[in-house]
């Protein structure tokens, strides 16, 4: 058996995976640029690095692992920052994306799954399936979007197929410790929740009008390690010839971000300072997941549901990182 390519690998999520499917046996080579990922989460892998966009540099990399399947993970993902620079995200999410499918055709190689996100659904309200109209409400939902659709005409023309998984949010750090979330900037709640409990500076909650049970934004979180599993069952799938398709993935519970806050202040033993400022543009009030399509077809299970196991995961990589990964 091959190996698989792991593009963007060096990242919060695609260091998981990378793990995930080390534990499975698997053979595995991360391709990554170190814009955002980080080298010391794949200690022991074999690594690229390279850009997606170099589709020379990724079709030699194909070439030299014998890669039967790729997981793509490399993408820009702050909804904000895709607002305001909206080239950065077609340049790098779209473009980098068509790069990497033209060097895996050139090599062969007709297997992916695809990091998508609950960002395709936009402005969506109660429990979301998968045929839930897309309707994007920023330039980082439309880029993932705009993927799916091109993954869907490069299976109709090409026959590749590909598995994406529109998560929700990712949250959490791999129970052993060691590898975990670390952003620069950091932008995701639970981590931020967390310093703020440290450090004593205020966290800033954005926005506490919106038409939830507290005013403040209501989100689906899914620990790290549960995605890294789900994508290893839809790699599977691909290898056993099922065809291409679009799963959910979260725990189908919805936290606002008071809800985490008082779930890490229990964790932590710690009060979290927070000031309300006002909304980021582009945010939806509530995003929740109905998973039970990837339930039912891929056997998927998760092993770390409740929101303070997830919360405490991240609190133990917290405290043995206080400076993330030093790099």
């Amino acid at each position: 058996m091959g190996c698989v390519m792991v593009a963007g690998g060096a990242g919060y999520i695609g260091s998981h995976a990378v793990r995930e499917l080390r534990r499975a046996g698997r053979s595995v080579a991360v391709l990554d640029n170190l814009s955002t990922g980080h080298r010391a989460a794949v200690e022991g892998a074999e690594f690229l690095e390279a850009d997606i966009r170099d589709t020379d540099a990724v079709y030699e990399a194909l070439k030299a692992c014998e890669a039967e399947a790729v997981m793509h993970f490399a993408a820009d993902s702050r909804v904000g920052e895709s607002q305001v620079d909206p080239g950065k995200y077609y340049g790098n999410n779209v473009c980098g994306t068509f790069s990497l499918l033209s060097a895996m055709r050139r090599a062969g190689v007709n297997r992916l799954v695809f990091s998508s996100t609950a960002a395709v659904y936009g402005d969506a309200k109660g429990l979301i399936t998968e045929d839930y109209p897309k309707q994007p409400a920023n330039v980082y939902g439309r880029t993932k979007w705009m993927i799916e659709q091109m993954l869907a005409d490069f299976d109709a023309a090409y026959g590749l197929k590909a598995v994406a998984l529109r998560y929700f949010n990712a949250a959490g750090a791999d129970p052993e410790g060691d590898i975990g979330e670390d952003h620069r900037p950091e932008t995701h709640l639970i981590p931020l929740v967390l310093r703020a409990a440290v450090n004593r500076e205020p966290l800033t909650v954005f926005g506490d009008d919106y038409p939830t049970r507290d005013g403040t934004c209501v989100r689906d979180y899914i620990h790290v390690s549960d995605l890294a599993l789900a994508h290893l069952l839809a790699l599977e799938a691909l290898e056993g010839g099922e065809g291409s398709r679009a799963y959910n993935l979260g725990n189908g519970k919805g936290f606002s971000v008071l809800e985490v806050i008082r779930a890490a202040e229990r964790v932590t033993g710690k009060e979290v300072p927070f000031a309300v400022g006002a909304r980021r543009p582009g945010d939806p009030p509530s995003l929740v997941a109905d998973s039970s399509g990837i339930v039912r077809e891929l056997g998927y299970a998760p092993r770390h549901a409740a929101l303070e196991d997830i919360i405490l995961s991240a609190w133990r990589f917290h405290q043995s990182h206080e400076n993330g990964y030093g790099d």
